[in-house]
């Protein structure tokens, strides 16, 4: 069965050196990541393939340099969808 998986990251700038998981699970923790995050108003992004990685680092934790280029671009996703909320 192919369970739904999904994990949510952080980032403060000046504050964490690195984004940070901040949760993560499949099938209806999975789930409920994900609805909380559009009940926040927060853009999801599917990315099977990067969502695999980070379920491997554990909660809290730093992501490592070597997904840095791919979390750079989702957080580049993240930053144009949430402004183009704002301007409509």
């Amino acid at each position: 069965m192919n369970e739904k998986k999904a994990v949510a990251l952080r980032y403060k700038k000046g504050e964490d050196k690195a984004p940070k998981v901040v949760a993560k699970g499949k099938g209806e923790i999975g789930k409920r990541i994900i609805q909380i995050a559009k009940e926040n108003n927060i853009p999801v992004k599917e990315d099977p393939v990067l969502v695999e990685a980070l379920s491997q680092i554990e909660i809290n934790q730093e992501i490592p340099p070597q997904l840095y280029r791919a979390v750079a671009k989702i957080l580049v996703f993240i930053y144009r969808k949430t402004k183009q909320l704002e301007n409509e």
